[in-house]
């Protein structure tokens, strides 16, 4: 049997078959590890479940491997070190001038960007990562002087996704830089200007700038103009949606709660007439006030508003990457309430849902970090703890 199929076996059928090859009896086995042979077979045949990581520890190293080997990976996710290294070419190419020398056509550059926007929804960010730098100089040649002017939306465009993946990574202030520089190729043309904000917002609600994240969306909106109407395009209608839900949510930060109201009320007139289109449609709004109230510090709303929300088929039609993001956003409701279960669950299903958004957030290391800090936790929550290498709970 290959390393990958042995991957794909329940643990206690890895533990079954690693003992065997070693030549031990589930009594010499148990013995080892202070358990009874009764237990060991339970375990191999899943009649029971490992719950805690010092276990799974403890049979690893009697099995003589690493603990990473008894538990289940997705995929390889790229280290600490890598994703480090990524960030710092981004940080590069945002910091250059200079208008290179020749890139391909227009045409080969959007669908280029098309590509990268793929990747970012199903939150392959180690793939975005890789190509953004590139695409951030070409975008630059694509907007120089002389250029068609449809081009300045592809430099809007680049630099809104770099923004957005920076604050998924953690990286804020980067991803300040990045907004701005799409504000200022947008040049005041308010398509595009509200197209920016929408990144400008988020980098500004991460560096905890609630306030001028609200003003900055409110008047990104206003510039949009009256609101759309069903005979508007639906890109249109999910944009001012999108920018609708950016304001709601940084008013919630500011403990403004009449503001975040209103906001989200107007979003949901817009949803009705958007319907699920550009990731932006009733369950985006219904997610967006699940956020809304945990931000205002009603956790129970937050997390009855969320249960309603994602047991809708459109909750299962949303990107993957914002799916799994609003998992891991919304464990801090489940951790206000000291329900690390359903913290843990939900840190877990955003895991099969986009790996990445697990393994490289640090929001989402924080809060499986406090999941396992109450406690035993099950197994796939210790599984998935091991993955990221929190292997001992403190």
């Amino acid at each position: 049997m290959t390393g990958s199929s042995r991957q794909e076996l329940p643990i206690g059928r890895r533990i079954a078959q690693l003992r065997v090859r070693r030549g031990m009896s589930q009594q010499v086995f148990a013995d080892r590890i202070g358990k009874s042979k009764s237990w060991i077979d339970k375990i191999e045949r899943g009649a029971r479940r490992l719950d805690r990581l010092s276990v799974i520890e403890t049979v690893a190293g009697a099995l003589g491997v690493a603990t990473g080997v008894l538990v289940r990976r997705d995929s390889r996710q790229p280290t600490v070190t890598e994703m480090t290294a990524a960030v710092e070419r981004v940080r590069e190419a945002l910091a250059r001038y200079d208008i290179p020398t020749s890139c391909g056509t227009t045409a080969d550059l959007d669908r280029q960007v098309g590509y990268a926007l793929v990747a970012y929804r199903h939150a392959q960010y180690s793939q975005l990562l890789r190509i953004l730098p590139g695409l951030l100089a070409d975008a630059r040649h694509t907007a120089a002087p002389g250029r068609p002017v449809a081009t300045v939306d592809i430099l809007v465009r680049v630099h809104r996704l770099a923004a957005q993946v920076l604050v998924k990574l953690g990286e804020p202030d980067l991803a300040w830089l990045a907004a701005d520089r799409a504000m200022t190729a947008a040049g005041g043309d308010p398509r595009r200007t509200a197209i920016a904000v929408v990144a400008l917002a988020q980098a500004l609600r991460a560096v905890r700038r609630g306030r001028l994240a609200l003003v900055v969306a409110r008047t990104a909106l206003h510039g949009l103009g009256p609101s759309p109407c069903p005979d508007s395009p639906p890109e249109d209608v999910a944009l001012a949606g999108v920018l609708l839900v950016e304001a709601s949510l940084a008013a919630a930060t500011c403990g403004d709660a009449t503001t975040a109201g209103t906001l989200t009320d107007q979003a949901a007139r817009l949803a009705h007439v958007s319907g699920h289109g550009a990731g932006f449609g009733p369950v985006a709004v219904d997610l967006a006030r699940a956020l809304t109230a945990a931000n205002l510090g009603d956790n129970s709303l937050a997390i009855a508003t969320h249960k309603r929300a994602v047991s809708t088929d459109a909750w299962h039609r949303l990107p993957a990457e914002q799916r799994a993001g609003h998992l891991i956003d919304i464990t801090r409701a489940h951790l206000a309430l000291g329900d690390y279960q359903a913290a843990g669950r939900a840190l877990v299903t955003a895991d099969r849902i986009a790996p990445a958004e697990t393994r490289l957030r640090p929001i989402a290391r924080a809060a499986l970090t406090a999941v396992l800090r109450a406690g035993t936790s099950p197994a796939d929550v210790t599984r998935l703890a091991a993955v990221l290498g929190l292997t001992r709970q403190p």
